[in-house]
């Protein structure tokens, strides 16, 4: 969108212009990357970027630790928050993807995100056990399941799948998915469910099985929260993201949420939110920030930073238009073919490198961007220190592996 059509809808031209340097400079601030502004704990770090991504296990920590002022208690304090205090919620969100959120933000995430999606789910389910079954998987059938299930999970407070379908022997029926197509394969009962009741915000994932780095997760009854109307929940939630990640375009805000253009148009004007022009292309790139954010950080902010970020970490999958802070020319080395983002290296709000751990647990890296200069090599090199000594034995691998980390990883 110009801004003359940002004019027409909304009444007025954008009242400023926010250039590449200066959103540099907001997300360092806003996301915790200069070193000023590094957080004391897990759930301060978690409220500050909205949600961290939770598809691989390791990105939560990894992320984490790269924006607090003590790295080394990442493992604990993540662990703390998550299983013990309950500040923070690993469960479905934006776009069917897994998050780690403020407990607080349960109710908001599933209002403006999962309601839609839960819908989704549940009839595609009971379609497959209708044309996949024999017959006997029936919606009523189902629902004694899920109430079954749910019963023992609230019973014995977490539990793995194996250990619910000892309890509930139907979890372990089967029936064809995609039955009499190319894709036909076998399904159990309780994959399907169980990802279900996650995304209706029934169930949340819980302990892993065995160390921070595991994707083997035990399931948990969700919190409770209370009922929000959609539309003031989808508000909520992009007035959140606006103060982080603001200025954004539509589409960053609709790639991000997974929502309709007109349940984010709508959202926007029920924040107030105020246009901007952004550099791009032709007569101008239209963002949006909150009223209060329209004048420009403090300048005596800008300080130089490095940061060795995990793959599908929060800043470098926040925005759908990238070109601002990674080069396309990066992005063959950095990405894989689905989209998802590997282990970067950051200099100063943009992308310069990519890192991995070697075959000894060893941080190595390289920079791809030849500008960066001795300055970044330096300070690239000291935050690779810091990785390296708060990870000590461990070696994480990311789920999904990028050209870039697959070479200096040697794995």
């Amino acid at each position: 969108m110009n801004a003359v059509n940002a004019s027409k809808r909304g009444g007025q031209g954008p009242a400023r212009h926010i250039g590449t340097d200066e959103r540099r400079l907001r997300l360092a601030l806003a996301h915790r990357l200069a070193p000023t502004a590094r957080a004391a704990d897990a759930p301060e770090v978690a409220r500050s970027l909205v949600a961290l991504h939770g598809t691989d296990p390791a990105t939560v920590y990894l992320a984490v630790g790269a924006r607090l002022t003590d790295a080394g208690g990442a493992v604990a304090d993540v662990e703390r928050a998550l299983y013990e205090d309950r500040a923070l919620v690993r469960m479905h969100g934006m776009r069917h993807t897994v998050f780690v959120f403020p407990t607080e933000l349960a109710a908001v995430v599933h209002a403006s995100t999962g309601l839609a999606v839960a819908a989704r789910e549940r009839a595609n389910l009971l379609k497959d056990l209708t044309v996949g079954g024999d017959g006997h998987l029936t919606p009523e059938w189902l629902a004694q399941v899920e109430a079954s299930t749910l019963a023992f999970l609230e019973r014995r407070g977490q539990a793995t799948v194996a250990e619910l379908a000892a309890d509930e022997p139907r979890l372990r029926e089967r029936f064809t998915y995609g039955k009499g197509k190319s894709y036909e394969a076998p399904h159990t009962v309780s994959s399907r469910l169980m990802r279900v009741l996650g995304v209706e915000g029934k169930v949340v994932r819980g302990r892993p099985l065995g160390s921070w780095t595991s994707s083997q997760f035990r399931w948990a009854t969700a919190p409770p929260h209370p009922e929000l109307p959609s539309a003031e929940a989808q508000s909520e939630l992009l007035r959140r993201w606006l103060a982080v990640c603001g200025p954004a375009t539509e589409g960053d805000l609709k790639w991000w949420t997974g929502w309709k253009v007109t349940d984010v148009r709508r959202a926007l004007a029920a924040v107030g939110a105020v246009p901007v022009t952004l550099d791009g292309d032709g007569d101008g790139v239209v963002g949006y920030v909150l009223p209060d954010q329209v004048d420009a950080p403090p300048t005596e902010s800008d300080e130089p930073w490095a940061a060795l970020l995990p793959a599908l970490d929060p800043t470098a999958m926040g925005w759908q238009d990238r070109d601002w802070y990674c080069a396309p020319k990066l992005r063959p080395a950095l990405f894989d073919r689905s989209g998802n983002i590997g282990p970067t290296v950051w200099w100063n709000g943009r992308v310069v490198g990519g890192w991995a751990q070697d075959r000894e647990g060893r941080v190595v890296w390289r920079l791809l961007d030849r500008k960066a200069g001795r300055e970044a090599e330096q300070a690239v090199r000291r935050e690779a220190g810091r990785l390296s000594e708060w990870l000590g034995d461990t070696v994480v691998t990311p789920r999904f592996r990028t050209p870039m980390e697959k070479e200096l990883s040697g794995r």
